[in-house]
């Protein structure tokens, strides 16, 4: 994924299914001149981790 469709996502109203290594996540921030996102893993609030937005799968 690149950055201008994981802020997309984000902005969207709707919701989007996107995946981390296979696992769910929740794109909390999109940092798009670095090319990085903030993601929240799962349904808890307090996993979160800045990754690569590259590494972000739509399903």
């Amino acid at each position: 994924m690149n950055a201008e469709r994981a802020k997309a996502i984000y902005d969207s109203s709707d919701t989007i299914a996107v995946q981390l290594d296979g696992k769910p996540i929740w794109i909390e921030h999109v940092d798009e001149a670095n090319g990085m996102a903030t993601v929240q893993i799962g349904s808890r609030p307090g996993n979160t981790q800045t990754v690569s937005v590259d590494r972000l799968k739509e399903q």
